[in-house]
């Protein structure tokens, strides 16, 4: 049986992945998916009142549709140069001070964007509110660092369905709201999952592992303790020691290899920036590959969303083809949303039943496989039941995708550089959505859907191969705190 004396016999030692695994999946991880849950919640709201709020200010202020575009475009580049800041932040200071300062920059401003005077007003503070957004990856991050290595795969597939619930709720509240109430309203009520997270993070802890990895191994250890006590599990017995020899491929290192940690100067080598870490070595060809990645995925994922609405609407032939952002009041606008955004729970369903049982890069090969046959008949013209179908059946797939790589990102990433790691690629990914909307729906208006499904395919294809060349398969693979740096 464990005791108090057992944990402190200096014969005894265990590190924070068996710590992790002897507390177990339980109540405590549970609260923290729910506020990580919140975060992403927020950030899918604010992201899809983007499809919304555009018509209606374009009417409100006779805006040109240039300009319209633009409130869209300065969220998305707000998301790229945030993606990055909060990386570089919580990896430096702590996973809570990210997550304290992305919860005041979002709600302050998202809030505040319902009272923009003009358009300038609202370019500002929706790009404030983007660059917030950014920290997206800090959520998933931290939420993965409570985690045990056991079914770590399904936990985070869980996690990502708050993305999918937030779609669902801003498409539910635009169709309730902007008919009766307006844009001004549906702004500020969106908002409300933005303040709650930033009220219930003084309830948050930081993350043991990030200290851990910085030699705070007493503070690791209390919150561990608390962590056994809410789960009414014990920790192994003796002491909590640093593991020292934890690097990315699980490997012994050999005489060509050498260790770098945010522990500091451990042998020799100067402490490095979270930046240029995930270009090192043993790092970079994963790294490109995670790009091409996450910029498939987001290019896909938006572009599908995007294309929903020109392809299955009944207007939607050469000619004659209106933008998916109609006039505010046409109803069938939020239902036809509402609708595309259901099929991203088959999509969570089925990467959470494949992640932990084939494999990350088995899953994500399978989908792209079938995401790719699913879009092929859309290159020739069907009526709206079979392309509505097809398309579903897509962003199924594509969503699927989208939540295997946000697993295997941080999973992949050591624990100095995961929040950078995984921010960096997010942005990336949002480079490709600020793309998405110039090529998929421009070429479909111009009547040449052939050429903008024959694009997608080639982005499905090049991103399965960039994970079928992903050399590590983290599926069981315990996290790793230190950076192997070969010669």
């Amino acid at each position: 049986m464990n005791s108090e004396a057992d944990n402190n016999d200096p014969e005894l030692v265990y590190t924070l992945d068996e710590a992790l695994a002897e507390v177990g999946f339980g109540k405590f991880q549970i609260l923290v998916l729910a506020y990580a849950g919140l975060g992403a919640m927020a950030e899918a709201m604010e992201v899809m009142i983007l499809s919304f709020i555009g018509p209606s200010v374009k009417d409100e202020w006779g805006l040109s549709s240039g300009q319209e575009s633009l409130i869209t475009t300065v969220v998305f580049a707000g998301m790229l140069i945030g993606a990055y800041s909060w990386g570089l932040i919580s990896d430096n200071y702590g996973r809570r001070i990210g997550l304290l300062s992305i919860a005041v920059v979002t709600s302050i401003f998202a809030f505040l964007s319902a009272f923009s005077t003009n358009y300038i007003s609202l370019v500002i503070f929706r790009m404030v509110v983007g660059i917030g957004l950014g920290g997206g990856p800090v959520y998933s991050s931290w939420f993965l660092e409570f985690v045990p290595v056991r079914n770590r795969g399904l936990w985070m597939a869980i996690f990502s369905t708050f993305w999918t619930i937030g779609t669902i709720l801003e498409a539910s509240l635009a169709w309730i709201i902007i008919p009766r109430m307006g844009w001004r309203w549906l702004l500020a009520l969106s908002s409300i999952p933005c303040f709650a997270a930033f009220i219930l993070f003084f309830l948050t802890i930081e993350s043991p592992r990030y200290l851990y990895l910085n030699d705070k191994i007493t503070d690791a250890y209390n919150i561990l303790k608390k962590m056994a006590a809410v789960n009414k599990a014990r920790l192994p017995s003796g002491t909590l020691v640093p593991d020292q020899m934890s690097e990315l491929d699980e490997e012994s290192p050999t005489e060509n290899t050498q260790l770098l940690s945010i522990r500091g100067n451990t042998i020799g080598i100067p402490k490095p920036s979270s930046l240029f870490t995930i270009f090192s070595p043993s790092l970079l060809k994963t790294t490109l590959l995670l790009w091409a990645v996450y910029f498939g995925n987001s290019f896909s994922y938006y572009g599908v969303v995007l294309m929903t609405l020109e392809l299955s609407s009944e207007q939607s032939k050469c000619g004659t083809t209106v933008l998916h952002l109609k006039q505010a009041a046409d109803s069938s606008l939020y239902r036809n949303v509402f609708i595309t955004s259901i099929a991203e729970l088959p999509g969570l369903i089925l990467s959470a039943v494949l992640v932990d049982r084939i494999g990350r890069r088995n899953s994500m090969l399978l989908m792209y496989s079938f995401g790719f046959i699913l879009l092929l008949p859309l290159m020739f013209h069907h009526n709206e039941l079979i392309t509505t179908s097809l398309l579903f059946g897509a962003r199924m797939c594509i969503i699927g995708n989208y939540t295997v790589a946000g697993i295997y990102c941080p999973e992949f990433y050591p624990t100095s550089v995961r929040t950078t790691g995984v921010g960096v690629a997010s942005a990336v990914g949002r480079i490709a959505s600020m793309m998405c909307p110039l090529v998929a729906v421009e070429l479909v208006s111009g009547c040449h859907q052939m050429a903008a499904i024959s694009l997608f395919g080639v982005v499905i294809i090049l991103s399965g191969i960039s994970a079928l060349l992903f050399p590590v398969e983290t599926k069981g693979r315990r996290l790793s705190d230190i950076v192997a740096v070969n010669n």
